[in-house]
């Protein structure tokens, strides 16, 4: 797929991305990050709207707070819960006072939104579009505005760099599908993502993104043909990655195309195997944006590499 790229940002800068809108890129590069997330300054009437308040970094708040110099900062609003975009959020709370917006059902534990969002609704003239999949608690907003092209903030749904994961529970590749569908439908011009630069003529990479997943879709099939194998057997057999994190990636896409296949009564989950192959990797902690989360759900990711399913 043509993935977008692009030279190390500066730190600490805010980059102007459209007159109104500025980005501020975290310190937080990775495999799964890219150069870091994307956190998002945009103008109002009353102030600032500040789009995902990114890592919990001290120093990446401050930055926020120095870009806004003397405006004021109105609003806070969240893509969704995973922490790179959510763990900065206490701080910046902190620091100015202000309540935060987000999807009316937090999938993130111990956690609500203070002002809750449903499909629809507006803030600051961001119409919210919920969009679950890489997600359950996603949104993306439709931002409309003269002398601007129709812009998207697609959050980590759809990214110029790279595929989004999809992890389950909170992941669901069947509302994946149907996300990149309905966005395909849709007449924005550009997309600005939580990781990654702009994103103009969206639609072609969506096409592709979802093209790209349905072949997956069908090599698992085949591979599901040939015998039953574990979770960690068939995403070796499909990925051949090397990095640690990507290999586990990899386990939960395909964990979350057979959870669709099985939706659709397509496969049926079978005993589990009993033990891993020995070079699968030993997961430590979950990938790229989960990897502050409990032990608890490293030990849901070991196990889940050992589940096993098979046609009907």
């Amino acid at each position: 797929m043509p993935f977008l790229t692009e030279p190390e940002p500066p730190r600490g800068v805010p980059l102007d991305v459209f007159p109104g809108i500025r980005r501020i890129v975290a310190r937080n590069p990775s495999v799964m990050t890219y150069q870091g997330t994307n956190t998002y300054l945009i103008e109002g009437d009353d102030g600032l709207l500040v789009l995902d308040p990114g890592p919990k970094d001290a120093q990446h708040t401050q930055d926020i707070l120095d870009a806004a110099g003397g405006t004021k900062i109105a609003r806070i609003v969240l893509t969704h819960t995973h922490n790179d975009h959510l763990g900065g959020l206490k701080a910046l709370q902190d620091a100015t006072g202000l309540p935060v917006h987000g999807y009316k059902k937090s999938a993130k534990a111990g956690f609500t939104p203070d002002i809750l969002l449903d499909e629809g609704d507006e803030v600051a003239g961001m119409v919210a579009l919920h969009t679950p999949g890489h997600a359950a608690d996603h949104l993306c907003f439709a931002y409309r505005r003269p002398a601007l092209p129709k812009i998207l903030f697609s959050g980590d749904h759809v990214m110029s760099w790279s595929s989004s994961i999809v992890s389950p529970p909170d992941g669901d590749m069947l509302a994946y599908y149907r996300g990149l569908e309905r966005l395909m439908a849709r007449d924005d011009e550009i997309y600005l993502g939580g990781h990654g630069p702009a994103l103009p003529q969206p639609q072609d990479l969506v096409a592709q993104m979802l093209s790209h997943r349905q072949h997956r879709e069908r090599t698992i099939l085949a591979e599901l043909k040939t015998g039953i194998w574990s979770i960690v057997e068939l995403a070796e057999r499909l990925y051949h990655k090397s990095d640690p994190f990507l290999k586990v990636a990899a386990q939960r896409n395909v964990l979350a195309h057979l959870l669709k296949l099985q939706a659709e009564g397509i496969v049926r989950e079978l005993e589990p195997a009993t033990t891993l192959p020995a070079d699968a990797p030993d997961i430590k902690a979950p990938p790229g944006e989960v990897q502050s989360e409990s032990g608890g759900v490293a030990a849901m990711m070991r196990a889940d590499g050992l589940r096993r399913f098979g046609l009907i």
